[in-house]
């Protein structure tokens, strides 16, 4: 008997948007008995982590076609296509129509061309797939942008992703609209570079203006969240948003990456400390409440001890709270994997130090909560997040989906408790 496809996802949560997409083409189409690898690049161990899961594949299926796809699929497809155990490959604009699905009903192993990979720069448009959400069916994430116009040194994801393609504003809403209707309780807006929606549009919106239609046109949403922002790139109506609209969640990830201004400019990013932390003061004073994560590199390449000390007094200097930590990975093909590299010992140290302060950093917002009361999102029977996105754990079951007032006991284990 003949099985539906199984997907393994890995990297962000764009990717796990686009494996929904793609399992509901691959339905549609009648495909059988493959496996779909979803793959990441944005790091040399996500690649080898992407191999690895490939390997344990087929040891574990000798004879199920191996179909690889995603950004490592788009930006080393001879290092896929070289792999005895894989099947197809195919590209991050290839895996996202249903034709390249359809036809693999009847030829996934015959003439079609084995690697399916086209330019990615050559992609103006990015459609908006319609999905019922996924993860669980308290939050559903909504694709608005893909691709990235950037090119810092250090990122490999503009090639995999292409160029920065926005999703239309009216199609957001529709989306959003029905996802609301089929119970959902928070959407959070996703994508590659999101700060720069609406810059490919007519008239240009931004983000803000986005966010104050989706909050104006929908609402029954009763909480509207946006995922990795460019601090630099917020507009004023998304600062408006931050100040006056309560639906929108008072949590921002930002993509800071260091704390040093020469690192700084050496991976060509368009801020500097200053900038970050005038931002989160801004923020912070039009929303007291609003907390921040931030993605921070350890080790980058020609960076001293003075200048890793600076990115570790950001934690404190931006009141962070939730920490992304990457020890600094070198991808053949960009700029920083052609510096002076450092130390792989130094690297993991400081990457080690820096997650060290992202917990006690956290620990001090969890105990700051104790004896507060939250209105939590329940993802699963014992387990939900605040709107500051905090984890809380209840010691009894609770109604999934739904948002509950609750009492913080205290805190344990990195989540507040109920």
């Amino acid at each position: 008997m003949s099985n539906a496809p199984q997907f393994t996802t890995l990297g962000c949560r764009l990717n796990a948007y686009e494996t929904e997409a793609m399992k509901a083409m691959a339905e549609a189409a009648g495909l059988r008995d493959a496996l779909v690898v979803n793959t990441c690049a944005v790091t040399s161990e996500a690649v080898r982590k992407a191999r690895q899961e490939i390997r344990r594949l087929r040891r574990e299926n000798p004879s199920a076609p191996i179909i690889v796809t995603g950004c490592a699929a788009q930006t080393e497809p001879a290092t896929f296509a070289a792999m005895p155990e894989v099947t197809r490959v195919i590209g991050n604009t290839e895996k996202m129509q249903p034709a390249t699905w359809a036809q693999m009903v009847p030829d996934l192993i015959g003439a079609t061309e084995r690697v399916q990979v086209d330019d990615i720069m050559s992609v103006r448009e990015t459609a908006s797939h319609l999905i019922d959400g996924f993860g669980t069916r308290a939050r559903a994430y909504v694709q608005v942008q893909n691709g990235c116009d950037h090119r810092c040194t250090f990122c490999i994801i503009p090639y995999g992703r292409g160029n920065s393609r926005s999703v239309p504003a009216g199609v957001v809403v529709e989306q959003i609209t029905r996802l609301v209707g089929q119970g959902y309780n928070e959407v959070v807006l996703t994508g590659v570079d999101l700060t720069s929606w609406g810059a490919d549009l007519p008239s240009q919106p931004r983000l803000g203006d986005l966010v104050r239609r989706i909050l104006r046109l929908v609402p029954d949403l009763a909480r509207l969240r946006i995922s990795s922002i460019d601090s630099i790139e917020v507009d004023d109506a998304l600062m408006e948003a931050i100040a006056s609209e309560p639906r929108l969640m008072p949590h921002l990830h930002l993509s800071l990456q260091a704390g040093d201004d020469m690192i700084l400019k050496r991976m060509k990013r368009r801020h500097l400390r200053d900038d970050a932390i005038r931002f989160c003061e801004a923020a912070r004073r039009l929303r007291p409440d609003m907390v921040f994560g931030a993605d921070i590199i350890a080790g980058f390449p020609t960076e001293t001890e003075e200048m890793f000390e600076n990115s570790l007094k950001l934690v404190e200097d931006c009141g962070l709270t939730f920490l992304h930590v990457f020890p600094f990975s070198a991808r053949k093909g960009t700029p920083a994997a052609r510096m002076p590299q450092l130390d792989g010992g130094v690297v993991r140290e400081r990457a080690a130090r820096l997650r060290a302060a992202g917990d006690r950093a956290l620990d001090h917002h969890l105990a700051a909560q104790q004896g507060t009361q939250h209105d939590v999102l329940i993802e699963a029977a014992h387990l939900g997040r605040t709107a500051q996105f905090t984890e809380v754990r209840f010691a009894t079951p609770q109604p999934v989906g739904q948002i509950v007032q609750t009492h913080i006991a205290g805190h344990a284990n990195g989540q507040l408790l109920a």
